[in-house]
This record gives structure tokens, sequence and C-alpha cells, in this order.
């Protein structure tokens, strides 16, 4: 497997020299270079071009980490593949690699990261979408896993994915220090602070109605709202970047920066996600749209309107862009990525 390109400054030759070493593995490198242009802002964005050439490895070793031995009965091994293995995005795994990229690292050290990451997030689409939840019965295009197998096959899949997440990483990581902060970042990234809280607040929040349409209480629900995301959603989204700069030697100050970006794009995400629930067709975005409304959950439209959304999402995947200067045309990728964010359709 070979390294990314080098990069010619001297700390981030300094780093790749440096980084720590995954564990063998059967999956393939990434073919990814860093010899990309920035295109500007309103050039049509094909997110495959960033993709493309991360997703076939990505998807061969979450194939070998759902691989499970005697012990674990078969119907739960389905269900967990089915909920890992269904297709996605893999935008959270696919940021892993990016930001190892980006820092002068390869998809080599960088891909136990990308797989638990997934596994967290998979963890936790099973979990929103149970009936005590979000109650959603479609998701990527498929039966969501308590209506494709049942309910507590489908609690049952989220609990195992939440250790098996943990397990890959010191599995397949060799520097114990590194294995130590890369199981902090994520466990604290999936915790009650973060993503958990972040769900409970979403909960919270559904049940006791905020009136929306209150002006004087708007800025105070917004600022819950954007709370609730960038725990909810974002949290991932940092984790992500934050497992990718870890496992490729980055910096500190490298690791703050993908942090801003990251903080930036995660909120972006969210503001979008919420649109689509408004404006896109349930068979090209594969899950259930309009339901946030009928429930009464807070979302950025429903405050805002949906002129003034979309506003909100450019400015912060212009700010998210503004974050990857420092790292040149190795941040490519991540750049198309924002770009993509502001303008999918599913």
């Amino acid at each position: 497997m070979s390294a990314l390109p080098s990069d010619p400054t001297e700390s981030r030759t300094r780093h790749r020299n440096h980084a720590p070493q995954a564990a063998e593995s059967t999956v393939p490198d990434a073919d990814i270079s860093a010899e990309r242009p920035l295109d500007g802002v309103d050039n049509p964005v094909d997110v495959q071009d960033a993709l493309g050439d991360l997703l076939p490895s990505i998807e061969q070793a979450l194939a070998e980490a759902c691989r499970f031995g005697e012990g674990c009965p078969a119907r739960l091994a389905d269900a967990i593949r089915y909920a890992v293995l269904a297709p996605g995005k893999r935008l959270r795994p696919a940021l892993v690699l990016m930001a190892a990229e980006a820092c002068g690292g390869s998809a080599r050290q960088a891909m136990p990261g990308a797989v638990a990451v997934e596994m967290i997030h998979a963890y936790s689409l099973i979990h929103d979408d149970l009936p005590a939840m979000d109650d959603d019965d479609l998701r990527r295009g498929r039966p969501t896993v308590h209506i494709e197998f049942d309910e507590a096959t489908a609690i049952l899949a989220g609990d195992a994915l939440q250790p098996l997440a943990i397990a890959h990483l010191c599995r397949h990581l060799s520097d114990p220090a590194v294995i130590a902060e890369a199981v902090r970042v994520l466990a604290t990234a999936a915790g009650p602070e973060q993503l958990v809280g972040g769900q409970a607040d979403d909960l919270a929040a559904e049940k006791e109605h905020p009136p929306e349409s209150d002006s004087q209480q708007r800025p105070a629900t917004l600022a819950l709202l954007e709370s609730i995301h960038r725990r909810k959603t974002g949290a991932l989204f940092a984790a992500s970047l934050d497992l990718g700069a870890i496992l490729s030697g980055a910096s500190e100050p490298e690791r703050r920066t993908l942090a801003a970006y990251a903080a930036d794009l995660g909120l972006a995400f969210q503001v979008v996600d919420d649109l689509l629930d408004y404006t896109a067709d349930e068979a090209e975005i594969g899950k259930r749209v309009g339901k946030d409304a009928q429930r009464g959950k807070l979302t950025y439209p429903g405050l805002m309107g949906l002129d003034p959304a979309r506003t909100r999402a450019r400015e912060l995947i212009a700010s998210a862009r503004g974050h990857l200067a420092v790292f040149g045309q190795a941040a490519w990728r991540l750049e198309t990525l924002a770009r993509y964010v502001l303008n999918r359709s599913r």
C-alpha cells in the first residue's frame, strides 16, 4: 500500500514519516492523490471525483469487519451487516481518509478509524429509527432494521456496534498511545455530552413543542436547535476528521483547523437535511420526507423559513471552505465535499 504524495512543508513530511502504523489488513489502499484543482463555488459539484476511488476500499473494509465468530447468533449478525453494509454515502468514513490525506497520511493508516466511525454511525441510525425515538420505517431506500428484523434485534444490533467500533480500533492499530487517543475521541463523540445528548434534547424538544412562530423565543429556540445538531450530527463529523488527523500523525494546529471545518460542515449538513425534509422527493432521498414537521420537531426551515435556512447553509459552507486554505491542494477532497453538502439532493 503506497503512501500519499509528499506535502511540500517540512512539518507534513515529519508527520508522515512518524505517523502511527496500522496493523496489517487485506484491504487495498485507495488511490488518493492531492494533485487536483480547487474549483470555484459555482462550478458543478461531482462528489464522485472526491469519493469514487475511496469507496471500494471503504466497502471492503466494512465487509471484512462484519465477519463474526460462532458466538454471534446468525440473526444478529445479519442485522448488523444489514445496517452497516446498507447502500449509503459513506461521508463519515470518507472524511477520515480525506483528513488523513490533508495531513500527509495514507488510507492504510486511517482505515481503522473509517470503519469504527461508520459502525458508530450505523448504530445511531438503528436506534434513531426505533419506535421510541424517531419511529421511521425507511432508511437508505430500504426498511429500517427494526422493520426488516424486529425491534429487539435492532436494539441488540445497535448495542453490538458500539463495542465493535472500539474493538476494531484496538485490533487494527498498534501504538498504544494512538489507540487510547482514537478511542477517547470516538467514545466522547458517541457519548452523553455529544451524540446521545443531542438525541435526548431533540426528543425532549419534540415533546415540549416549542412555539416556532413566537418571534420573542425564536433566538433561544434557534440556539437550542444548533446545540442539538452540533452534538447529534456534528459530533461524528468532528470525530471523523480528528481520527484521520490522529492516525496520520497530524499536529495540534492541524487538528484544531480540521475541528473548525467540521463544526461548520456538520451544522451545514443538518441545515440542508432539514431543507430536504421540506423539499426533496422521497424516492430520491431514500427516507420519509415531511415527518419532522408533522411530528413538531425543531427544524431550520420551520424556525427561519426556507430562504433564510438556505442562506445559513451557504454561510456555513463558505466558512468551512475558508478553514482549508492552510492545507493547500491536499484538501481538495474536503473542499469538494463541502460544496457537495451544500448542493446535495439526498
